[in-house]
């Protein structure tokens, strides 16, 4: 191969790696993390109280007693059967019409009578984060979350809105999440969840939602990636000792002998 042929290769291979090379080792160090981290512990489970069970004795009425309270919905996703602070509560998931358009939405009813109750207000959201947290610890701080004011709760994306955010004077800082209109616990965030989803943002390389494979970012820098490791592949074979050996005897063989 011609020596100018030989420094070109060389060169990309340069620059591809300096281009390449700090992603690689964000992707490395993601890696590292994920890999040595215990899930369990990154989403908080290990910080959840077990969850309580009713007595088969208890008094329901039918399901189909609160739909009659509902006449807005046109139809009905799920009911289920939640705790709210030791009392049976119905949380019937329905969708309404408006403008040709379904919206679902979430209303809770109290499971003994039928009876219509209101979203989670502040002082049972705390109740509910506090029982829910395993460590005994004060409240830090409570922010009521809507759809205007996410922005500033990027680790509970595309949860159950609105919802109370709860956090927890702790060494781990943790969050609970607690959905306002659907009755429930919904997520635990702490440092090490941040740690994580930090490194998958730059992983993923979404630096705003931090969750699409598909970004155009991602794809540029895994075809430059390839390219780099596909050129180092060519510049180990045009440098081998070997091959230029090999290159040297055929030369050799290839030429005419002289006779005295």
């Amino acid at each position: 191969m011609k020596r100018q042929t030989h420094l070109r290769i060389r060169k990309a291979h340069r620059y591809l790696g300096l281009f390449t090379g700090l992603q690689f080792i964000l992707w490395t160090l993601g890696g590292l993390y994920f890999s040595w981290s215990d899930i369990d512990e990154i989403h908080g489970d290990h910080q959840r109280n077990h969850a309580s069970f009713f007595s088969k004795e208890i008094s329901l009425v039918s399901p189909a007693q609160v739909l009659t309270n509902l006449p807005q919905a046109k139809e009905i996703k799920s009911v289920k059967l939640v705790d709210v602070l030791g009392e049976p509560v119905y949380q019937v998931s329905y969708f309404t019409t408006a403008n040709g358009h379904a919206h679902e939405q979430t209303q809770l009813a109290v499971a003994a009578t039928g009876q219509l109750r209101a979203p989670l207000t502040k002082q049972e959201a705390v109740q509910m984060a506090q029982l829910s947290f395993s460590d005994k610890a004060k409240v830090k701080q409570v922010e009521y979350l809507t759809e205007k004011n996410i922005n500033g709760h990027h680790e509970y994306r595309e949860s159950p809105l609105p919802a109370w955010a709860v956090t927890m004077d702790h060494p781990t800082n943790t969050t609970v999440y607690v959905a306002a209109e659907r009755g429930e616990v919904t997520r635990f965030r702490n440092n090490k969840w941040r740690v994580f989803d930090f490194l998958w943002m730059l992983h993923t390389m979404d630096y705003q939602g931090r969750d699409n494979f598909g970004n155009l970012l991602l794809r540029v820098f895994s075809i430059a990636g390839m390219v780099t490791i596909l050129s180092g592949f060519v510049l180990y074979f045009v440098s081998s000792g070997t091959r230029r050996q090999l290159q040297r005897e055929t030369t050799l063989k290839a030429r005419p002998k002289k006779f005295s």
